[in-house]
């Protein structure tokens, strides 16, 4: 959800955009049509007009027609039509009302009105595009065809909600398409923190977006050139630094001193011990992916470990189980382990290092004090917590950074005397 969230929102502010402008068109749809039904029905008075002074002037039929005519109406007289339109009929709107009739009399002294009130019933009805109007007293009915109203049209609205729908539609089409390259930058991002640093963000286009992808492809050249540079400065320097240790290993042997001999000897294997740890330390900074990473035994790596550290097996005790696999690069993991070894030893009471699984992860125990400093103290670069011990300060900043290339952290507790450091 997270990765798609500009997407969602769009679509979603699309969604809510559509059906709001459904509602409001829906709604004025059923306003709009009940106030032409009601300025329709009106007409109804002018039926009811003519069809009463017809009764009281008791006018023929045809008369009644052609008054009927002058308003575009008919009167539908075959029974079997009438009950056609009746059943099948769609009822617009009924009303009932009372009609009013005056009328004079005359009696012996004098005329008077006499006022009659009938109760009628109106109903207007659509049929075959048609308006009906039917007319019931307490006896009689009357149906009548105006010829000359239609139903209600609703292609009008029809028409200008699908503008505006189609609008709105193309509208949020177009911002999609605007964020494609977004996606596909997004995309090129995280093959290029995978360790494709060939990639390229290059683009012609000029928007906000093509703005930021350019930028991107200017970083990238600049990091690009700034790791080939590191890289080429640390090759050359160590590969200058193994000449002069070499000549001077060989140098050493010519002393007439043993105390010299060793003494210098001494310090030109910390030299290319240490040349070994940065060509390490730059593998493992520059590993750009994992195709030299396999599934192993985990016993194996730990064995190749004890061979590297050159110890006797018997100050290692290991409680791991044998079918327990890893997905690691193998030399550098062994390289991490190797150099917990040295450390636990180094710094234990006893000269001895258990190796165990505990919770699913892989610990380091040895007997000793506690660290004086944080973890993340012993972590960095050429710190040590003895100076007076035989150490490079590069064993746990190399160890953190091989473990950090294969997603895993490196973390210590300290319990009833036992120091142990764990790879979680």
């Amino acid at each position: 959800m997270k990765k798609h969230a500009v997407l969602i929102t769009v679509l979603f502010a699309l969604s809510v955009s559509l059906i709001s402008i459904s509602t409001i068109f829906l709604e004025f749809y059923k306003l709009n049509k009940k106030q032409y039904i009601d300025r329709i029905f009106t007409k109804y008075s002018v039926i009811t007009q003519i069809y009463r002074d017809h009764k009281q002037r008791e006018n023929s039929e045809t008369m009644l027609d052609i008054n009927l005519a002058v308003y575009k109406m008919q009167i539908i007289k075959e029974e079997e039509e009438q009950k056609v339109v009746l059943d099948n009929g769609t009822i617009l709107k009924r009303e009932g009302f009372e009609s009013l009739s005056t009328s004079f009399m005359y009696n012996k002294s004098s005329f008077y009105a006499q006022n009659k009130v009938t109760k009628l019933r109106a109903t207007m009805i659509k049929y075959n595009k048609l308006i009906y109007f039917h007319i019931q007293t307490r006896n009689i009915g009357i149906l009548i065809k105006d010829e000359q109203l239609t139903p209600y049209n609703y292609l009008n609205i029809l028409y200008a909600f699908s503008t505006i729908f189609m609008i709105i539609s193309a509208s949020f089409i177009l911002v999609l398409q605007k964020l494609r390259p977004l996606i596909r930058l997004r995309r090129k991002i995280a093959l290029f923190g995978d360790g494709d640093m060939k990639i390229s963000f290059e683009t012609s286009s000029c928007d906000e977006i093509g703005l930021v992808s350019n930028e991107l492809e200017s970083t990238r050249r600049k990091i690009n050139s700034i790791l080939e540079s590191r890289t080429l400065f640390l090759r050359n320097i160590m590969h200058e630094l193994k000449t002069p240790i070499a000549k001077g290993t060989i140098a050493t042997q010519m002393l007439d001193s043993e105390k010299q001999r060793n003494r210098f000897s001494s310090i030109f294997n910390r030299l290319e011990a240490l040349v070994i740890e940065f060509a390490l330390i730059e593998e493992v900074t520059s590993l750009d992916d994992k195709h030299d990473f396999n599934e192993y035994r985990l016993i194996d790596i730990i064995d190749g470990a004890i061979d590297m550290a050159m110890v006797e097996k018997d100050v290692v005790s290991i409680d791991i189980n044998c079918d327990k696999k890893l997905h690691a690069n193998y030399r550098l993991y062994t390289t991490a382990i190797k150099n917990m070894i040295d450390n636990a030893i180094k710094y234990s009471n006893d000269g001895h290092i258990n190796i165990l699984m505990r919770n699913g992860e892989l610990c380091f125990e040895n007997r000793g004090e506690c660290l004086s400093q944080p973890l993340s103290y012993y972590i960095e670069p050429f710190t040590k917590e003895n100076p007076s011990k035989n150490s490079f300060g590069l064993g746990l900043y190399l160890v953190d950074s091989i473990l950090k290339a294969h997603g895993q952290v490196l973390a210590h507790e300290y319990e009833d005397g036992v120091n142990r450091f764990i790879f979680a």
